[in-house]
């Protein structure tokens, strides 16, 4: 009899616990040590090696959660990013990379890539036939991140793959905005998962971590290069980090139950001009959303209409936090022109669509009333503002 996979909710509980042999403890217990046995053992533990107990079980979680064979943890999302590349890419490799991504990621690639003598092209559009162009003989890798930040663009990650196995070519992905709850991107043909752990895995504010899933081949090359740069995670982080991914299912569902109408609540303000959203039907790729994700995410980006300002209006949040990072349990707002898309300059960030009015929603578990009522009092403040100016 074929043994059914367990659900979402039991795999985020339970796969990847350390058993408490000693005190039968109900969670995994800390390994902290540093240093292990070596004589007559074939594993040889140590921390830089990502192989400490901790390390090593939740790795096993992020694994089935992304349906790939092994994972790695790291220090940060840009650790899991850059080591990925720089296992895969060589003086004289050519990168893909796809133009509506995370402001870090292309700040890394346009400021190290240079030093270290790999080309890159940024592809002028998000559809594969932009990514087809963007392609030279000596390109080994596609990058794509979907939905991406802050735009909620979605790429079709079923057709890159396939273009991109057709010509030999490995295609990496940002899973961060989606999360292995709400996507999996390994059914769909691409090789390499990364997210910042920071974001939906952590999901409380509090952890700075990165993740990596893919096949043992791929993960033991990367293994290969990260064991050389030390991007490694703390185990007392790593121990939270699984402690807070028990209820990963039950967060991101909830808070994308709320991303859904609040959009909508948006989409019909009349001080809101535009949202970005990938389940709202006016959304260019609501159908391709649709068609490969469970479901929409808890992540959308708006603009406010003319005559307000969106900084005065984040000051005038009263409930929603304006704060840098995204995904926590708690709703925050933020311009990605001036923090994660800073690195990049005006230019750039206008040429991909990402002005200074842009407001960046990560949605929280918060009641969806409370939300909307403390949006509606910061612009009713602002507008009475700007009447008592006159």
């Amino acid at each position: 009899m074929t043994k059914k996979p367990l659900g979402l909710n039991t795999i985020c509980t339970h796969v990847g616990e350390i058993t408490d042999a000693q005190f039968k403890g109900a969670i995994s217990p800390i390994y902290l040590s540093t240093s292990y046995e070596f004589d007559n053992v074939d594993i040889k533990r140590y921390p830089r090696y990502f192989n400490t107990p901790n390390q090593e079980f939740l790795a096993k979680k992020i694994a089935a959660l992304e349906h790939a064979e092994s994972a790695l943890i790291f220090g940060s999302g840009m650790a899991a990013i850059s080591h990925m590349f720089l296992a895969f890419l060589h003086t004289g490799d050519h990168i893909v990379v796809q133009n509506t991504l995370y402001g870090g990621t292309s700040n890394f690639i346009r400021e190290e890539f240079p030093k270290l003598g790999i080309e890159f092209t940024f592809t002028d559009g998000y559809q594969v036939s932009d990514f087809e162009v963007a392609i030279q003989s000596n390109t080994k890798l596609i990058h794509i991140e979907t939905p991406s930040n802050p735009l909620l663009t979605i790429t079709d990650m079923k057709a890159v793959s396939v273009l991109a196995k057709s010509k030999g070519i490995l295609v990496t992905m940002d899973n961060t905005f989606g999360s292995p709850v709400n996507q999996n991107p390994i059914d769909y043909g691409i090789d390499i998962v990364m997210h910042s752990a920071t974001k939906y895995l952590g999901g409380h504010s509090d952890i700075l971590a990165g993740a990596i899933a893919s096949s043992q081949e791929h993960i033991d090359r990367i293994w290969n290069v990260s064991k050389n740069l030390g991007g490694s995670l703390s185990d007392m982080t790593v121990w939270m980090l699984e402690r807070s991914m028990k209820t990963l299912g039950l967060r991101v569902k909830a808070q994308t139950k709320n991303a859904k109408r609040l959009a909508k609540f948006l989409n019909k303000h009349k001080a809101v001009s535009k949202v970005y959203y990938p389940g709202l039907k006016q959304h260019p790729e609501y159908g391709l959303a649709k068609s490969q994700m469970h479901d929409f995410g808890a992540m959308l980006s708006f603009e406010l209409v003319e005559g307000i300002d969106a900084m005065e209006f984040m000051k005038a949040l009263s409930l929603i936090k304006p704060s840098m990072s995204l995904a926590g349990v708690e709703s925050t707002m933020i311009l990605p022109s001036v923090t994660s898309h800073a690195l990049l300059t005006r230019e750039q960030r206008e040429a991909v669509g990402i002005s200074d009015q842009l407001i960046r929603f990560s949605v929280g578990i918060e009641s969806v009333e409370d939300l909307k009522n403390d949006i509606k009092q910061a612009i009713a403040k602002i507008r009475k503002k700007s009447v008592a100016k006159i």
